[in-house]
């Protein structure tokens, strides 16, 4: 990288998150240094610097935004208070990896990505799974390989049994279409390369306004079609799946979110079926680094903020479809 410093980060809150999405890549990457650490608990955040070996700890969020020797912060909040601290930090002079889904909804996510722009700053969005290279590979095969497209499929269902969990939680901005919904709606759009309108959706609710389980019929001004289908607690307990149906094949890909741990790509045309493997660090990994070189060097990023605020648009959507409330209102 042209600029040899550690671009210093600061981490607002003591989040499970962390240390898989943040601390682990950091240690494999010598152009990021994890510098700092606060929470709403100073007592947890002592810990949790002790137990992850970062250097300091800040006795508040306001605090460790005021630090000097941070260039970046990485904000795991839940999804309620992103809006606030990552708009927060930008305007203390920080860089900001913020994790998915960026907003509450769309008005807010408009507003980061301004406040953003203001302020001369890079705002990424965690779509960790977007850096790797099997979701580059997807994209080619959707573009050259099935002929043309006329359907997208994308699924995430993982069950999140403790119903005391923040995803649960409308005041935070929980709910399957924030947390596991963001994903699969990422996923559409960028097969797609377009943005799409809801056509209808139905969710299955926990409690009111919060939903455990959505499905949602999209399209595209083309015509394309395409279904997502999203579950914290739902009657399918786990799929992690994209298709892509074309005018001459199927491409079918297993666990697109976290392919490092394991995956498969199946490509069916008139020639026949090949299965494919796509080498690659860890996701977030990928991400890590991809945020690094984009605050130093200014390279393109493919989850910037203005991207969040499409996907987060189309969150939106579904709510309204689906009959619900959205998140931050």
């Amino acid at each position: 990288m042209s600029d040899q410093r550690p671009l210093r980060i600061g981490v607002l809150g003591a989040a499970r998150i962390v240390p898989v999405a943040l601390l682990r890549p950091a240690r494999a990457l010598p152009e990021v240094e994890v510098a700092a650490v606060a929470a709403r608990d100073p007592q947890r955040a002592r810990a949790f610097a002790r137990k992850h070996g970062i250097a300091n700890v800040h006795p508040d969020y306001d605090s460790l935004l005021g630090d000097p020797s941070l260039e970046a912060v990485y904000n795991p909040l839940p999804n309620g208070l992103h809006c606030e601290w990552t708009i927060r930090a930008l305007e203390a002079g920080k860089h900001v990896l913020c994790e998915k889904p960026m907003a509450s909804n769309a008005v807010e996510a408009e507003r980061m990505a301004e406040a953003a722009e203001k302020a001369g700053l890079a705002l990424v969005e965690a779509f960790h799974w977007r850096h790797h290279p099997l979701a580059t590979r997807m994209r080619e095969v959707v573009r050259n390989d099935i002929g043309r497209v006329r359907h997208l499929e994308a699924s995430l269902c993982v069950p999140i049994m403790n119903r005391k969990d923040i995803r649960y939680r409308f005041d935070l901005a929980g709910g399957a279409t924030m947390d596991m919904g963001c994903y699969v709606i990422n996923i559409v759009r960028w097969l797609a390369e377009a943005e799409p309108s809801v056509v209808s959706a139905q969710a299955k609710l926990c409690s009111a306004d919060v939903d455990r389980s959505m499905r949602a019929e999209l399209r595209f001004d083309d015509g394309r079609t395409a279904r997502i289908t999203c579950a914290l607690f739902g009657s399918t307990l786990l799929s992690l799946a994209a298709r892509a149906h074309g005018s001459q094949g199927i491409m079918r890909v297993f666990n697109p979110i976290a392919p490092q741990y394991f995956h498969r790509l199946t490509v069916r045309t008139g020639d026949g079926v090949r299965r494919e493997k796509v080498a690659g660090d860890a996701t977030y990994t990928h991400q890590l680094r991809a945020f690094a070189r984009h605050v130093r060097e200014g390279s393109p990023i493919v989850t910037d903020a203005r991207d969040a605020v499409a996907n987060m648009r189309v969150i939106d959507a579904v709510y309204r479809a689906a009959g619900l409330s959205l998140r931050g209102t």
